[in-house]
């Protein structure tokens, strides 16, 4: 079922949530993935445009349905452990949709957490695993701290360059808190991605001249050649130092491909080449877990209360505002554009 037109900011139709899982799962099982698999797959896209993060929503289907029919990635592929040393795992990926990979590893990641309080499990072997926040809220359930690393195609320069060797590499991490939403932070080192910046052109929008550079290096509010050009970092140097070192972590350590040896933005990622880490702290390891979160609470409600600038209405901890916007998009619908539609339509979506 579709919801009518939704006024406002995103001025599109608004699609209930169950409704919009069911149909995209669905695509991944036309495309030769297990039921289980393709809803999983299903879930990570619709949770991303729940929370407000569109760039890795649905948006991505048609995208993954090529790399699905191409047989660029495997999809029926299997993840595996290669090595295993107590709270240190290895997996491959084996070719399999990036999330699949990354999914498994999250939660062998927890798994070994709740007997070794600290576990980290390295991946290659994979490929793009969308927004990382939906593998370190994995964690909360189980009163531990998720966080979630991933390499991406070089999209940035060293600081001062011109050349795209580094990428914006986003990493996760997710607190529990006791009554307030959990503080979710999860953010490339970039100002913008190239997942955002599509979505501005699909509405003809001029993006934030922080946001990227063009060709030669000249700040642009001008979608298209951002997406031609250079994302800027944040903070500079400082943003691109924390973008090297968040892709060294998740790829290094289980020998996947980092930067160029990924690919690049004409060509595209070679398969099975992402790397990725995902780990779990047992808070309970540390500290009393209601103490911790009811001091998280305290930190959050600290954050609500402090002062505001001239015209702000609202501060928020990491998280709290995709918070509210998941309880809103699963009342009201989840707004999609008429292109993310279209894309769904042609990739064999039947309600849209």
């Amino acid at each position: 079922m579709i919801v009518s037109a939704y006024p406002g900011t995103e001025s599109e139709k608004r699609i209930p949530a169950d409704a919009l899982q069911a149909e995209v799962a669905a695509i991944f099982r036309r495309r030769g993935m297990s039921e289980q698999d393709a809803a999983y797959l299903a879930s990570t896209l619709v949770m991303a445009d729940l929370r407000g993060v569109h760039s890795h929503g649905v948006l991505r289907v048609p995208e993954y349905v090529q790399k699905l029919q191409s047989g660029a990635v495997d999809p029926r592929g299997k993840p595996r452990v290669v090595s295993d040393s107590s709270g240190a795992l290895v997996i491959d990926g084996r070719n399999s949709m990036g999330q699949i990979g990354a999914g498994f590893a999250m939660r062998l990641a927890i798994q070994r957490a709740k007997s070794g309080n600290v576990a980290i499990a390295t991946v290659h072997g994979s490929n793009h695993c969308g927004a990382m926040f939906f593998y370190a809220m994995q964690a909360l359930v189980e009163d531990m701290i998720g966080i979630a690393i991933t390499n991406a195609l070089p999209t940035m320069a060293p600081w001062g360059g011109m050349e795209k060797i580094v990428g914006i590499n986003p990493m996760a991490v997710a607190i529990p808190a006791a009554e307030a939403a959990p503080i979710v932070l999860d953010a490339a080192f970039s100002y913008s991605s190239h997942g955002k910046i599509r979505v501005f052109q699909q509405k003809g929008l001029p993006i934030p001249p922080t946001w990227a550079f063009d060709r030669d290096g000249r700040p642009t509010t001008d979608p298209t050649a951002a997406l031609d050009g250079l994302l800027q970092p944040i903070g500079e140097y400082k943003g691109v130092g924390l973008a090297i070192v968040m892709g060294i972590l998740s790829t290094l350590l289980s020998g996947a491909s980092y930067g160029s040896e990924l690919g690049n933005m004409v060509e595209g990622a070679r398969p099975g080449r992402d790397g990725h880490l995902l780990m779990a702290i047992q808070i309970a390891a540390f500290e009393q877990p209601a103490v911790f979160k009811s001091r998280v609470d305290g930190i959050i409600r600290q954050i609500e209360s402090s002062r505001r600038l001239p015209g702000v209405t609202r501060l928020y901890a990491p998280g709290g505002l995709e918070a509210e916007t998941e309880t809103s998009y699963r009342r009201d619908g989840i707004p999609l554009n008429e292109t993310t539609l279209g894309g769904l339509r042609k990739a064999g979506a039947s309600a849209f």
